[in-house]
This record gives structure tokens, C-alpha cells and sequence, in this order.
């Protein structure tokens, strides 16, 4: 069983790589076509002169296949180039040329603040949805069970970035209660995490709910019951187990919804995690810290599904066999 388990690993990690050398690949192209790296970072102060410079400096010169073996090496490397624009204070007063600074550090130095906000927001999601899931599953057609039904839809329906404004109003503006931005402490991050967790709670419910009828409706819980076992029993210890590997899957697909909306949630909330330094580089157009931070993230979501795909053949035992 363990080469089993071993052999499904080694294929799921060659699949993340391949995906991750694709995803890389689609962004190295796309930048090159955005417009000049060098003209924008130079600007209106660069000469021609300064811009062929730096075109140099920057590898720009070399022919694409050139280009494309030196990211594919610096991919593999971990070393995605210099940023000669983030963290600099004046671009080129007099048409020099700036410093540079290693862009992965910098994506790397955010890793913790979007760590600890997605992991508040989804253990957040996961204590809220799961019990409220199961509850409904046990009380079909009851009038708690519709309600839950309403609010996990609403849940799912209702747009983060206005959520996200709406707590703002309510709690820092006119209740005056936590931060409207910052990091730091456990008052920062009640909210972004409260915005961000509404779409995971409702569809953690959903499929909670979902699995759990449909467990319960087997006929080893009708045998249990005319035991004499107690539903609530039945379903938090047996049939929660039995159901667990779509909910495993929706928590980890959530998750990965989560990573993707720190892009907008860390920008208003002014949470310095990897999201809102994507955001940045990309208001300065700066190709190599754009190509750091993508890199980091897709890294997140891929490290996210290949988690998911372990825990799914450790529940299905089938699933490494095929």
C-alpha cells in the first residue's frame, strides 16, 4: 500500500510541475507583449540610450529562445530576476538607470501575512459550515433546514469586494470597533477574514448537507438506527466519515478560491501579503516582480490541490489504484 500511495504521489507532483511550467510559460508570453519592461520602468526620463541599457541589463536584447531558457532556469532555480522599479524611491531624475533588487525575496517576505489570513478564513469557514451542514442533513424540510439552505446561497452569491466594504462601514467606521486597515494583531484580521470566509461557508454547507443525505439515506444508518443509536450519533461519527471526501475536496477547492481573492481583500483592507504586492506590481508594470509573485501563487494553489489529491486517496483507497 505504501508504494501505492508513493506511486500516486510521484504522478500527482510530475502533473503539478508540468502545470506549473505551463501556467509560468502563459505569463512569460504575456508580459513580453504588454509593452516595453524597460521604456516603463525608465518612463519619460529615460534617453533611448538608457533604454537600450537597460533592455541589456535586462535581458531584453537576446533572442526569445534565449530569454525563455534563462527563465526556465531561473524557474528551476528559484531566481526570477531583478526588480529595478519596486522599493526604489524616484525613478531616473537625470536618465540613469536604477538599482535592482531580487524579486523573489520580496514576493517571499509576504508569504506570512497571506498564510495566516487564509488560514483564519478557512478554519473560520470549516467550524462554521461543517456544523451547520451536518445539522441541516439530520433536520431535512424543517424550517432550520431552509433557512440554512437561504443563507449558505446568500453566502455563495454575495460579492467580496462589497461585503468587504459593508463591514468596513459597519465596523470600523460607524461602530468603531476593529481596523479599517493594517496588520499586526488579532483585531486586524477579523475582518478580511470575515470577508473572505462568506463564499467558503456557504459552499461548505452546501456540500456538507449534500453529502450527508445522501449518507444517511444508506441502509447501514437505518440498521444503526434500529439499534437504537441516535442520529446526531450516527451522522457526527459514521456517516461524516463516509461523506467526507466531496467535502474534503470543497474545502480544498475554497481554499484556493481564497488565494485568488486576497488579490482584492488584502488591497482593501491594506493587508501586506503577496495579493496586494501583485496588485502593486502591476500598477508599475514591473515584469519581473509580476512574474515572482504569479510564481508564488500558483506554487500556493498547486501545493493546495496536490494536498487535496493525498487526502483523497488516503479516504479512497480506490482513487491511488486507478
Amino acid at each position: 500500500m505504501g508504494n501505492v500511495l508513493g506511486g500516486y504521489f510521484v504522478r500527482r507532483l510530475i502533473g503539478s510541475v508540468v502545470m506549473l511550467f505551463i501556467v509560468m510559460t502563459a505569463v512569460f508570453v504575456a508580459d513580453r507583449n504588454i509593452g516595453d519592461p524597460a521604456r516603463m520602468i525608465l518612463g519619460d526620463t529615460g534617453t533611448e540610450a538608457d533604454v537600450l541599457e537597460l533592455r541589456i541589463r535586462m535581458g531584453l536584447e537576446d533572442p526569445w529562445h534565449v530569454q525563455y531558457g534563462r527563465f526556465v532556469a531561473g524557474l528551476v532555480t528559484f531566481d526570477l530576476g531583478e526588480t529595478f522599479r519596486y522599493g526604489i524611491s524616484k525613478p531616473l531624475a537625470h536618465g540613469g538607470i536604477p538599482e535592482s533588487r531580487a524579486t523573489l525575496p520580496i514576493a517571499a517576505e509576504r508569504l506570512p501575512a497571506t498564510f495566516l489570513l487564509t488560514g483564519v478564513t478557512i478554519a473560520l469557514a470549516v467550524l462554521v459550515a461543517l456544523p451547520l451542514g451536518i445539522w441541516s442533513a439530520v433536520r431535512p424540510r424543517t424550517l432550520g433546514d431552509r433557512l440554512v439552505n437561504v443563507l449558505s446561497l446568500a453566502g455563495v452569491s454575495i460579492v467580496e469586494y462589497w461585503f468587504a466594504l459593508i463591514l468596513i462601514l459597519l465596523f470600523a467606521v460607524q461602530l468603531d470597533w476593529l481596523p479599517t486597515s493594517g496588520y499586526g494583531t488579532a483585531a486586524h484580521v477579523i475582518l478580511p477574514a470575515l470577508a473572505l470566509s462568506l463564499r467558503p461557508i456557504g459552499r461548505i454547507t452546501q456540500i456538507a448537507r449534500s453529502s450527508m443525505l445522501d449518507e444517511l439515506a444508506k441502509p447501514y444508518v437505518t440498521a444503526a438506527r434500529g439499534r437504537g443509536i441516535p442520529l446526531s450519533k450516527i451522522a457526527s461519527i459514521h456517516a461524516l466519515k463516509n461523506a467526507a471526501i466531496p467535502i474534503v475536496t470543497t474545502i480544498g477547492d475554497e481554499t484556493i478560491n481564497v488565494i485568488t481573492g486576497v488579490i482584492i481583500i488584502e488591497t482593501v483592507f491594506g493587508w501586506p501579503g503577496i495579493g496586494a504586492l501583485t496588485v502593486d506590481a502591476l500598477k508599475i508594470r514591473d515584469v519581473p516582480l509580476i512574474e515572482a509573485t504569479i510564481f508564488l501563487l500558483v506554487l500556493m494553489v498547486l501545493g493546495i490541490n496536490l494536498l487535496v489529491d493525498l487526502l483523497y486517496a488516503l479516504l479512497n483507497p480506490r482513487v491511488r489504484l486507478g
